[in-house]
């Protein structure tokens, strides 16, 4: 179930004081203004050709379905701007002085909720002025907001293959206003790319493998971001992870052999049963998906239905690694060892014995890296986290933002 985003219960008043680039008449000593004729504050018969004071504000006073994107905004002519307040039912909003000396929200509207934005300002007669008015944005329904969901997880250590990968649960179709507020940032800094895999996804991938000990922050600032066809963003995430150290298992189908390499070294040498012919494991680099210590496997899921030839159903599979969204795993298979080091024998998962897929289980991670090479069916870019398997040019063309 997706919830709309309570706002944060904070307070932040913004006191600015800034000369305003225009003249206009003087203002009622202490006035008011702020009806639906525009917002505005003046002194009565108060013209902009004599100097006087004026305060507008947009949106207008007892507007209604304001749309959530819009900024609300004061402007100042005749005077210097003072104390500016957006407030709604459990935040004020904060602004900042806009380039013309006026100022304008920089914390989005939050959906079917009244605002009171008040402005004060001093006249180059000394007379003060105030306006206020208020507002009430456009109520959307769930159906109506996308909410985003990123991977990895808060805190999570992560393989030097992870990609970051930011999914929505309501379908986006203006891409570009979506992935101008998503960011990575990496310490140390490193190249990379949004590819949009469909409307629903969107996966950051560094140029080149992640660097062991990266820390990195993804920011999807999407709340009330336009996502086309009156779909908005529904609560702004940001989630810090690290890269740990630097794990690629590289798989021979030919050989019939994984070498696991940790940090750049040869760690472990392991006799493996790759896919039979019609059930080839495909060549390509595949990314640690999920970690299961047993796992039952179906090849209902792959789609051999029971009654074939092939079917299978086995129960407590151990130390399984998923690699696609097809049903590739890494995993002990105690039943092919005799073929494993000779012969591919499996529906093409990569099998070892139990001691080395043990082994494997506990030096691996998310993210971690399989490089296989071997066969002649190919991995692709959105079967699991195949996002190793186009160039990094290529990759980038998938971007929104080119």
């Amino acid at each position: 179930m997706r919830l709309r985003r309570a706002a944060v219960a904070a307070t932040a008043v913004l006191g600015l004081t800034v000369t305003a680039g225009c003249s206009a008449a003087d203002v009622l000593p202490g006035g008011s203004g702020g009806s639906g004729a525009g917002g505005s504050a003046s002194g009565d018969g108060a013209s902009q050709d004599d100097g006087s004071l004026e305060i507008t504000a947009t949106p207008q006073d007892g507007a209604g379905a304001v749309p959530v994107d819009a900024r609300p905004t004061v402007r100042v002519t005749g005077g210097e701007l003072g104390r500016v307040t957006l407030s709604g039912p459990r935040k004020d909003l904060e602004g900042v002085v806009a380039d013309d000396g006026g100022w304008v929200a920089t914390d989005r509207l939050e959906p079917g909720t009244t605002y009171t934005l008040t402005a004060e300002a001093t006249g180059e007669d000394g007379e003060s002025g105030t306006t206020r008015t208020r507002f009430t944005t456009q109520d959307l329904t769930l159906d109506q907001q996308t909410f985003p969901s990123v991977a990895p997880l808060e805190g999570e250590t992560v393989g030097v293959g992870m990609p970051v990968i930011v999914q929505f649960d309501v379908p986006v179709t203006d891409r570009a206003s979506i992935e101008r507020h998503l960011s990575v940032e990496s310490t140390p800094a490193q190249p990379g790319s949004w590819h949009w895999i469909s409307d629903s996804e969107v996966r950051w991938r560094p140029k080149d493998y992640w660097e062991p000990g990266t820390e990195v922050t993804v920011d999807a600032d999407v709340n009330s971001v336009d996502a086309g066809g009156g779909i908005y963003g529904q609560e702004s995430r940001s989630i810090d992870f690290t890269v740990g150290s630097s794990v690629i298992n590289r798989v021979d189908i030919a050989a019939h052999t994984m070498k696991t390499f940790i940090d750049g070294d040869l760690a472990r040498t392991m006799p493996i049963s790759a896919g039979k012919g019609g059930f080839e494991t495909r060549s390509g680099t595949k990314v640690i998906m999920e970690k299961f210590r047993t796992k039952t496997m179906d090849a209902a899921t792959t789609g051999i239905q029971p009654g074939d030839p092939e079917y299978y159903n086995i129960d407590d599979v151990e130390y399984a690694l998923r690699v696609t969204n097809s049903g590739e795993f890494l995993h002990a298979a105690p039943w092919s060892v005799g073929s494993q080091g000779s012969a591919n024998v499996s529906h093409g998962c990569v099998g070892m014995s139990t001691e080395d897929a043990a082994w494997v289980y506990d030096n691996t991670k998310r993210g971690d890296v399989v490089e296989v090479t071997g066969s002649s069916r190919p991995m692709t870019v959105d079967n699991g986290w195949g996002d190793w398997n186009e160039s990094f040019q290529d990759y980038s063309e998938g971007s929104a933002l080119g």
